[in-house]
């Protein structure tokens, strides 16, 4: 699980950033980033790969970021992640647009 801690501390090194309205929970499954509301989960999916889900309604999918589906319905979003580079400027902006929202 070292390759999902570092994408982890690498998600969570920029959404610590976001302001003290934020508060993070630990669940059984994921990770949950809350502002008023959840506005994010973070999930391992595979021993190599994290989930980020966002809350994005009514945001075009594209290739990186596709609708959740059957992921999770507490979010309308998701981004596969499988390397810290994947943790880019696109990717904290849709944090930071999903945060802003919840506010």
């Amino acid at each position: 699980m070292l390759k999902n801690q570092t994408l982890n501390q690498s998600i969570m090194k920029h959404v610590n950033k976001l302001g003290k309205e934020l508060e993070i929970a630990s669940k059984k499954a994921y990770v949950s980033l809350r502002r008023k509301k959840q506005f994010a989960i973070i999930q391992p999916s595979t021993k190599t790969r994290l989930d980020l889900g966002l809350n994005l309604k009514g945001k075009e999918t594209t290739e990186r970021l596709e609708a959740s589906g059957s992921f999770n319905s507490m979010v309308s979003h998701r981004v596969k992640l499988t390397d810290v580079k994947e943790v880019d400027k696109e990717v904290i902006a849709w944090i930071r647009e999903a945060f802003d929202a919840a506010g």
